[in-house]
């Protein structure tokens, strides 16, 4: 059974041995966990975890790799398909307890940011995430402040869970080989927040406007929201940029718009 990749799914499927196993080692699977694979493709990383785990479930958007999955990996372990979108699927209902999910997959490049951040809506249920993603994308999801690779992503995801770049994957490991260099990063949810925020609507909604125009000052950025004196009350400078400041410091901000927000609600 053979499957042509397919560009409108993001598909390149990973073939190398050495990386497989690697994976698979960074992963460590072990009896009896509940594995759940996003965009399992040809089944390169399921076969070696099902073998490890004895079961396992995939989420798979292509129908047409689900019988090539049934069959090339019918005596490895308990496979459980579920044909869906896994920026639509409920992973919650997959769990049984509390951070009882571990969940695996090389994501597609385009849908990437949207899927991390539909994931976060799980980390109750959610052990730890191991995921293969595009180099650019992991560098993002681990940056510090006052670096270009700063932004939304680093601090929300950094928000919600303690991040870790494994280490690279080059193009020539799938096929066919993506244009760009990808990467494995590990984030395991924090059991609490590092900082203390008062509504995590707000927190997103103030982090967005932050770095809506990156090369603006948060004066400008959050005009609309604080004034420069408010944003000055929690010790930072208005003229700065974005890219400077800390998650405390976010907090902080979106601390005071959600204390305004109850003040005028009252």
């Amino acid at each position: 059974m053979k499957h042509k990749p397919r560009k409108r799914f993001g598909q390149n499927f990973l073939h190398d041995a050495g990386i497989v196993h690697q994976i698979v080692f960074a992963i460590s699977p072990k009896k009896g966990e509940k594995i759940v694979e996003i965009g399992p493709g040809q089944g390169a990383l399921t076969g070696p975890i099902l073998e490890e785990t004895g079961r396992m479930e995939v989420v798979e958007l292509d129908r047409d790799l689900i019988p090539l999955l049934q069959n090339n990996l019918k005596d490895k372990g308990e496979l459980t398909i579920h044909s869906a979108d896994a920026m639509q699927f409920d992973f919650a209902a997959l769990s049984e307890k509390a951070h009882d999910l571990r969940i695996i997959g090389n994501l597609p490049y385009n849908i990437s940011t949207p899927l991390l951040f539909h994931l976060t809506t799980f980390l109750p249920q959610i052990k730890d995430m191991h995921f293969m993603l595009q180099k650019e994308v992991v560098e993002r999801i681990v940056a510090e402040p006052n670096t270009k690779a700063y932004g939304r992503l680093g601090v929300m995801l950094q928000y919600y869970c303690r991040v870790e770049k494994l280490f690279i994957v080059k193009p020539g490991a799938f096929f066919p080989p993506p244009k760009v260099d990808s990467a494995i990063v590990r984030l395991i949810p924090h059991e609490k927040p590092p900082v203390e925020v008062t509504n995590e609507k707000i927190f997103s909604k103030v982090v967005t406007q932050c770095f809506a125009m990156r090369r603006k000052t948060l004066r400008n950025n959050l005009k609309e929201t604080l004034s420069e004196e408010e944003i000055e009350s929690a010790n930072i400078d208005p003229g700065c940029r974005s890219e400077t400041l800390s998650i405390q410091q976010f907090a902080a901000l979106a601390n005071l718009v959600a204390g305004k927000e109850d003040e005028t609600s009252q």
